[in-house]
């Protein structure tokens, strides 16, 4: 499946706030962080996402159909890293390496170096998606709850 990314606007934060509780639903459903889980949060974090002069929100499209988001907080300074957060696919589509086109498809418009991330540690898909693309965990890690923890990684 080959994916193209299109430049999200405010026109388009209810769709992804649409897509976004159902791909992360699982997850919070598993790990009840209802604090930090994109599928909790209001359309109001989506829209003021969006209007970040240092946020590139990015609708993942396969076959003419938008199948998830990616968002780049870029700041274009050397000084500040490059993060990804959040990264979604919808369940029909994942399984297919279209989170890893859309990454490397970011890394091509942002710079391939610089980069943060951070993903559930008990998610080993997640982990090793990561890992595979060159990134590297680091000491970082953050408890949420006593289900879930987030792992950090640098690229």
């Amino acid at each position: 499946m080959k994916i193209e990314l299109v430049r999200a606007n405010e026109s388009h934060a209810k769709e992804i706030w649409d897509m976004q509780k159902i791909a992360f639903a699982e997850l919070l459903n598993k790990y009840r962080d209802y604090e930090t889980n994109p599928a909790n949060e209001p359309l109001e974090k989506v829209v003021m996402r969006l209007r970040q002069p240092f946020t590139y929100f990015y609708l993942i499209r396969s076959n003419d159909k938008n199948i998830g988001a990616i968002r780049v907080v870029d700041k274009k300074t050397s000084a500040d890293m490059k993060h990804i957060s959040p990264l979604f696919i919808l369940p029909e589509y994942r399984n297919n390496g279209l989170a890893q086109a859309a990454i490397l498809r970011v890394e091509d418009i942002h710079g391939s170096h610089g980069w943060e991330i951070d993903t559930i540690l008990q998610e080993a898909a997640n982990c090793h998606l990561y890992e595979k693309m060159g990134y590297v965990k680091t000491d970082k890690i953050k408890q949420i709850n006593p289900l879930m923890s987030l792992v950090f990684y640098k690229k």
